[in-house]
């Protein structure tokens, strides 16, 4: 008995030998510094520009609409006034309708060309805002109104960074195409698409994309110091299904035990009652095997040893929304429909769920995670709508490194990981073109700015702006 407590003692200690050594050399790797000249960039300027910007009620309403309005068009006439320099060097093309594409020629048509895109539709207001949604309210250092994070920033500070560089006598190396979609809120089916029709029209071979997704992530993830500029490198599918329960109608005064609704009931508990398999591969293991060695020791101690400790990470990070929709397509209950008087039994009722698809997921796994969960007769699955999860794009090749380069030439000493968009964007349609499409928006993000996506009082700060001019601004003079 000694001998075998004795080889067990020997055992432990052995294993937390191995977990020391290997948490000890988990560390960051070295990155070699970035010299690259910053310009100035005179953030009031663009700030009265987005504020500009604001002012058009360029909605897209969840419905869609047969046409665009006024302010759409009124929008587009804008951006040649606004940026006259990015309009004298470059040709410009309306796609789609109301969806400006712009070609900034570059000198060395040896070079694929690349694109950067954005949207200037935005989605309709909601809630009471402190202030006025369509003012651009300059104040507080922030420009106020809906759009100025998403995305009309993005639009406005890309198109500075072209301005401020023509107005330099700069031109780019290679071929620089710059889209400003006008229906990125309701799917893209008229300014991305447009766009991508437009490629394969012309036989244009675009390198790389580069669209909305993420941000420099600050004070969002626990036990990092630094700011995280998570560069998403795909983004999650959408998938609608329609789930119905059947059962005996009639007048609720003579109620069935079992009603349609009550079975539908019992089939949204049954379906809700796991999640979706994942965990840490694919890109989200980069996102977090990146991370890891900037974390503190404990934390450390866990992703240094995944090998042993990878149920207790994939636990504790499935515990908060956030970070378990990286690890695996999310379902989510969202409407429902049964009789349309109360007293009258419905002999159908039905419940739509929206999945968000991890890229290792498609449309045959989901709908057999459905059939397994829900055990009962008389229930109906129908897939109502689809789009595939985006490819994942490499992270280790030029086009990833020289937006790694910018950012920390712009935000300092960040840390750049590969991410996962969880929500929809224009990617969703570039990435079926183009080889790799990159995600990211150069702001820096807080937990505060989650409330402002889509929600009330949505405003940028002046200095996020600057920042974003120099970002473009430098990685134009670095392709």
């Amino acid at each position: 008995m000694k001998r075998v407590l004795k080889l067990c003692g020997l055992g432990c200690f052995a294993l937390l030998s191995v977990i020391l050594f290997k948490t000890i050399r988990y560390t960051p790797p070295d990155v070699a510094a970035v010299d690259i000249s910053v310009p100035d960039v005179d953030a009031d300027i663009v700030a009265q520009k987005l504020s500009q910007a604001i002012q058009f009620r360029t909605i897209s309403h969840p419905l869609g609409a047969p046409e665009r309005p006024a302010a759409f068009q009124d929008f587009i006439d804008w951006l040649g006034v606004a940026f006259p320099n990015a309009s004298r060097v470059t040709e410009r093309t309306i796609v789609g309708g109301f969806t400006p594409l712009y070609l900034w020629e570059g000198s060395d048509k040896s070079q694929r060309p690349i694109l950067i895109s954005g949207h200037y539709d935005v989605v309709p207001i909601e809630g009471e805002w402190s202030k006025d949604p369509w003012a651009g309210e300059i104040s507080q250092g922030y420009v106020w109104g809906r759009g100025a994070l998403d995305m009309k920033g993005g639009v406005v500070s890309y198109m500075e960074a072209i301005d401020q560089l023509a107005e330099s006598g700069f031109q780019p190396q290679r071929d620089i195409y710059v889209a400003i979609t006008q229906d990125e809120e309701i799917g893209g089916a008229g300014g991305a698409a447009a766009v991508i029709a437009y490629f394969e029209e012309n036989q244009i071979d675009i390198d790389w994309s580069l669209d909305e997704g993420s941000f420099v992530l600050r004070d969002i993830i626990s036990s990092i110091d630094n700011d995280i500029a998570s560069i998403n490198v795909a983004e999650k599918g959408y998938m609608t299904v329609a789930i119905t329960a059947r059962g005996m109608g009639g007048h609720s005064s003579l109620p069935h035990r079992d009603t349609a609704v009550s079975n539908l009931a019992n089939a949204i508990v049954q379906l809700q009652e796991k999640p979706v398999p994942g965990g840490l591969t694919d890109v989200t293991e980069s996102f977090f095997d990146t991370l890891g060695p900037h974390m503190g020791f404990a934390e450390r101690a866990l992703f240094a040893n995944a090998w042993l400790f990878r149920p207790v990470i994939e636990n504790v990070l499935s515990k908060a929304n956030t970070t378990d929709a990286m690890l695996r397509t999310t379902k989510a209950p969202t409407m429902l429909q049964g009789s349309e008087t109360e007293n009258v039994l419905p002999q159908a009722a039905s419940v739509f769920v929206n999945f968000r698809l991890h890229p290792r997921d498609n449309e045959q796994t989901i709908l057999s995670h459905i059939d397994n969960q829900i055990h009962q007769d008389h229930v109906d699955i129908e897939v109502l709508s689809v789009r595939a999860a985006s490819a994942v794009s490499a992270h280790s090749n030029d086009a990833f490194s020289k937006l790694s380069s910018a950012t920390r030439a712009v935000f300092g000493d960040v840390v750049v990981v590969p991410g996962l968009t969880i929500g929809g964007t224009d990617s969703g349609r570039y990435s079926t073109y183009t080889e790799n499409s990159y995600r990211f928006l150069p702001f820096v993000f807080t937990q505060e700015d989650i409330a402002l996506l889509h929600g009330k009082d949505e405003r940028i700060s002046v200095e996020n702006l600057e920042l974003a001019v120099k970002y473009y601004m430098v990685l134009m003079r670095a392709l």
